[in-house]
């Protein structure tokens, strides 16, 4: 028996986000958002990408965006690169999903909750070793708690969490070992099969049930996140080297910098021309002159692209 890796963008949504599985998703959040206690009873899955249209804003990047009985708003994403500027993404996210709640005409009565549950494959917080953090508004000096705190960021840093299957006490912990090891078993242990939403996730996540057509999805995915990884360590490497020899005649600063945009820009290309096939020259020219976060972004938002016109009207949105 083989599973499919939850930490992957695909496998992630198929499991987490159906309405038609509604309760795994319940335990899941009732384990990692309220200590295992049956405080949400139902919930509304919503498709991230129906966000109202407004050109200036970026992709959500959303994986999963569900409404709670209560009405609150739970925003998910599964993060496995540690990208420039993510923790300014996830408050970025949460703000819009806030904001957006309102139309013309609408008052600010009506805005609801909003929680981000950011799981993260990397640390985040290196002066902590708890798995799970939370961050809400707090007053700086007394420590009390905003009067209308409508917005809590939630992490779970996968790399934190080291206990064994003999270990596993709370629904939070099978969970998460749930999310960081499932690629890796061959069974279903026991210990995790007692909880019956965990049960019915593994049943999801068996490769066995995936269509062709969602196992090539999967791969194609999964090709693209070995050669991420690969390229930002490559990158890395290549933007130092870079820094030290030019670094020795204009600053290492700049060479570091341009080593890093020139790997990037490389990585980029070959993800492009593998999803997109080769790119004619223009093309190739506009991509070469975007910034390195510009260039990390459309790293990430090509996994969406079905055709060479996806690419073009993303440079011509974010080309500025």
């Amino acid at each position: 028996m083989r599973f499919i890796n939850p930490k992957i963008d695909f496998a992630f949504k198929k499991i987490f986000g159906s309405n038609q599985n509604t309760d795994i998703l319940i335990s899941f959040l009732n384990a990692l958002l309220n200590d295992g206690e049956a405080i949400i009873e139902s919930l509304e899955i919503i498709d991230p990408s129906l966000l109202p249209p407004i050109v200036e804003l970026k992709n959500s990047y959303l994986d999963v965006k569900a409404r709670l009985n209560d009405g609150t708003f739970v925003i998910i994403e599964m993060q496995v690169l540690n990208v420039q500027a993510f923790s300014k993404r996830v408050l970025y996210n949460a703000a819009k999903t806030y904001a957006l709640q309102l139309t013309m005409g609408e008052f600010y009565r009506q805005l609801r909750p909003v929680i981000a549950l950011t799981i993260t494959d990397f640390e985040m917080f290196n002066d902590s070793q708890d798995v799970i953090s939370r961050f809400v508004f707090k007053e700086k000096r007394r420590l009390s708690d905003y009067p209308q705190n409508q917005m809590e960021l939630v992490f779970v840093e996968l790399p934190k969490f080291q206990k064994g299957l003999e270990e596993l006490e709370t629904i939070a912990d099978k969970w998460v070992y749930f999310i960081k090891t499932t690629s890796t078993l061959n069974e279903v242990p026991q210990i995790m099969a007692t909880v019956p939403e965990i049960q019915k996730a593994f049943e999801i996540a068996n490769q066995v049930g995936l269509t062709l057509e969602e196992f090539n999805t999967l791969q194609s995915q999964e090709f693209l996140i070995q050669d991420q990884q690969g390229s930002v360590a490559l990158g890395r490497e290549e933007g130092r080297e870079e820094g030290r020899e030019e670094g020795r005649e204009e600053g290492r600063e700049e060479g570091r910098e341009e080593g890093k945009k020139q790997g990037q820009i490389e990585f980029t290309m070959r993800l492009l021309n593998r999803r997109l096939g080769q790119l004619n020259p223009d093309t190739q020219t506009r991509i070469g002159e975007l910034s390195i976060d510009k260039l990390e972004n459309l790293a990430e938002a090509l996994l969406d692209f079905s055709n060479a016109e996806d690419l073009t009207a993303w440079l011509q949105a974010n080309s500025q």
